[in-house]
């Protein structure tokens, strides 16, 4: 469609009014310049990427330069035939000055001129943070309502009696005010979460907007826009803060489940942000794709202890201390001698904070040095001796047993089944508690030991690393041998010219170390995932232990968090301040913002929703619901599931339902099956929930009801008995 002879206005027969070219002339006009801005845009972009494309590969940072210009081109060009028109969001009105029409990006003409504002800068803020209170300098503010390219509905809202002289004495129809995003929020819902970068409030893009030193709590109820104030937020500090761009550490951004990222997925790169690492907790270790929930509350509890993620530091260094006997080293050339103080001298040469595995190869490296300096390098090749230290049996077991390559796994296995192991890295644990931690060494891995993992992970380093680093090293003294023997034998041939030549330089030389594996590309422990990052944001971030929070300071040296949760919604409990408790995992410089308006979830619902959580948590933070739907809550027996899905999929041609807590429920096309923990951070129309007396009592046994009676966005049916 060319706007240019199209309208992009496609506006329902009941919207007609809106449609008189004295409302909408004026956008059409704007709206051609875009297109035609956008097909121009693209086809430059296209162009300009060919052409890198073409360039040699070269190597070193010319290669590297080139890599990211192809990468930067493609995602521009991506995010650019993403969207049509409708990149564009609504207008403002300034009291002074044209109109600025706001997009999900920057868009100029060929003149410089600006025809979208991007949403993330400074100009474009009082499209979502004005109010009537705080008009922020605006006249009117107008949002569109797009549906395949073409806008189908949009309405205006005024701030000063300018504004309303302008727009409602003569054309009142376009006047709409809060009602018709109102009426949006119970549209139905998609496997996906729906854009909702046009309808951001004000309160949500107050948080979204903040700084990024320290650490961001943003507190809130069910359907308060949590999730989209982190998802927001990811892509504007992106863009907006150049301590957290890429090659500064980026950003990560941690969901609850899979479930949960699945369904925000689209959301970043809708928003032209495709550099946000996303992940949960399991994804951080490699063990997490196997690990079970943990059965024993006590044992969880113990785990959640970041005191245990303390030991591991004891832990390896067992497997760090020197050789308390000398050692003699026979040599073809001479008896070398390594002491006590030699071993000692070796094993604190490494370089601080260098993972073990690691540091096991610098620490060889000054054994080989130390007995190296009793020799007469100019009788004795360095090479060569060093080739006879690594084959010689007895230095090498010695140093093995003293400094062993250690896997992380075999760590954290060898607490939990070696009772005097754990008493010694532990020593603050009663014997009744080390005794319970007890386990077979071939016992699955479980959730609570991810933390330990991880810590022991980062501390050890990978093994393979090293393996690889010797098998290469190996390859390389092999492969200058043998260039050495090829120049003895040239010399000899009497070739004037080599005699001159240094034998070691040239040796070196055509040994071409390029095509030999290196380490750090072979390498899993550096994982994408593995940080460090220069911003953390953290959704459902009450359930967090205070093992888990070290899982991710380790990624995070700078402190810079967002964290997003509501403490009603915490499983286990959650008695304590934010600050409380974010100070016992860590962080100190914490500031606190609270979202208190419930978009979400129908008044009907939260009626029934808000006794269940007061009931265990009296200061609950509930949000107030802006919206009804009109439909109340149906309680029902447990055998009429069939029939109440059967009926509404049959009055609903599109929408997605789910039921919570039957575990015998096996999902089905637009409904889903899931618990009350798995249904966390998600919405759907209809929420059939079975058995809430079920889902057990205390504190954990209401937030369970509490969550999943607040995913619905239209109706909450209740079956019991």
């Amino acid at each position: 469609m060319n706007p240019a002879l199209t309208s992009p206005f496609q506006l329902p027969a009941r919207l007609a009014a809106k449609a008189d070219p004295a409302l909408i002339a004026d956008d059409e006009q704007h709206f051609a310049a875009v297109s035609e801005s956008l097909e121009r845009s693209i086809a430059e972009l296209s162009d300009r990427l060919d052409s890198v494309r073409r360039l040699p590969g070269g190597g070193g940072q010319a290669a590297l330069e080139r890599d990211l210009e192809i990468h930067r081109l493609s995602g521009r060009l991506r995010t650019l035939r993403r969207f049509t028109l409708d990149a564009c969001l609504g207008r403002i009105v300034p009291a002074a000055g044209e109109p600025v029409y706001i997009g999900r990006f920057g868009l100029t003409d060929t003149g410089g001129r600006r025809l979208l504002v991007d949403w993330r800068t400074p100009a474009a803020e009082p499209f979502f943070g004005a109010t009537h209170a705080q008009p922020m300098g605006l006249i009117s503010r107008r949002r569109y309502r797009w549906t395949g390219g073409r806008v189908t509905d949009y309405w205006d809202e005024v701030f000063t009696p300018e504004g309303l002289e302008q727009s409602a004495l003569h054309h009142s129809a376009a006047l709409d005010d809060q009602s018709a995003f109102i009426a949006s929020l119970g549209a139905s819902r998609s496997p996906h979460m729906r854009d909702v970068l046009g309808t951001i409030q004000a309160d949500q893009d107050a948080i979204i907007r903040a700084g990024s030193r320290g650490a961001l709590v943003v507190d809130g109820g069910p359907g308060t826009g949590k999730t989209v104030v982190a998802l927001h937020r990811a892509a504007y500090l992106v863009y907006s803060d150049p301590h957290l761009g890429e090659g500064r550490g980026g950003v990560l951004f941690v969901g609850p489940s899979p479930a949960y990222l699945s369904y925000v997925a689209d959301v970043l790169p809708s928003l032209g942000e495709e550099s946000v690492q996303t992940c949960t907790l399991r994804d951080l270790v490699a063990e997490g794709d196997v690990a079970g929930n943990e059965p024993d509350a006590e044992v969880a509890r113990l785990k959640a202890d970041a005191r245990l993620v303390d030991a591991i530091e004891p832990a390896v260094a067992l497997y760090e201390e020197p050789p308390a006997k000398g050692l003699l080293v026979e040599t073809p050339w001479a008896d070398l001698w390594l002491s006590p103080d030699d071993w000692a001298e070796a094993f604190e040469s490494t370089e601080p904070g260098t993972p073990h595995n690691e540091a096991r190869d610098q620490v060889w490296e000054t054994v080989l040095d130390i007995l190296g300096d009793q020799v007469d390098a100019e009788e004795v090749p360095l090479h060569q001796l060093r080739r006879v230290l690594a084959r010689h049996e007895q230095l090498v077991a010695t140093f093995n047993r003293a400094w062993p390559l250690v896997e992380a796994s075999v760590v954290v296995s060898d607490l939990w089944s070696v009772p005097a192991y754990l008493r010694r890295c532990a020593p603050w644990l009663s014997a009744e508690q080390v005794e319970s931690l007890q386990r077979r060494a071939d016992s699955p891995w479980t959730t609570a030991d991810l933390p330990l993992l991880d810590a022991a992970r980062r501390r050890l380093g990978d093994p393979a690393d090293s393996r690889r680093r010797r098998e290469r090293e190996a390859t390389l003294a092999t492969e200058r041998e043998y260039m050495g023997q090829v120049i003895e034998r040239l010399k000899e041939s009497g070739d004037e010219l080599l005699q001159w030549i240094d034998g070691d330089d040239l040796r070196n030389s055509l040994v071409d170390e390029a095509v030999l594996p290196s380490a750090d590309q072979n390498s899993a422990a550096r994982g994408q995932l593995a940080g460090p990052f220069a911003h953390v944001i953290v959704d459902e971030a009450q359930e967090l232990t205070d093992a888990e929070w070290r899982m991710l300071l380790a990624r995070c040296p700078s402190r810079s968090f967002t964290i997003v949760g509501d403490r009603a919604q915490a499983r286990h409990g959650f008695g304590e301040t934010w600050q409380e408790r974010l100070e016992h995992a860590g962080l100190t410089d914490v500031s606190l913002a609270s979202l208190t308006i419930n978009y979400r979830t129908p008044s009907e619902v939260m009626a029934e929703a808000e006794p269940v959580i007061r009931a265990a948590i009296p200061d609950a933070n509930v949000p107030t619901s802006v919206r009804s739907s009109g439909i109340p809550v149906l309680h029902a027996p447990t055998e009429d599931l069939d029939a109440i899905l059967e009926e509404w999929l049959e009055a609903h041609d599109e929408g997605i339902a789910c039921v919570i807590g039957d575990a015998t429920f096996e999902g089905r096309e637009r409904v889903r099956s899931l618990t009350p923990e798995l249904a966390k951070g998600l919405e759907f129309d209809l929420v059939v929930l079975v058995g809430p007396e079920l889902l057990g009592a205390g504190i954990e046994g209401a937030v369970d009801r509490y969550v999943a009676m607040t995913r619905a966005t239209q109706r909450l049916v209740v079956l019991e008995g």
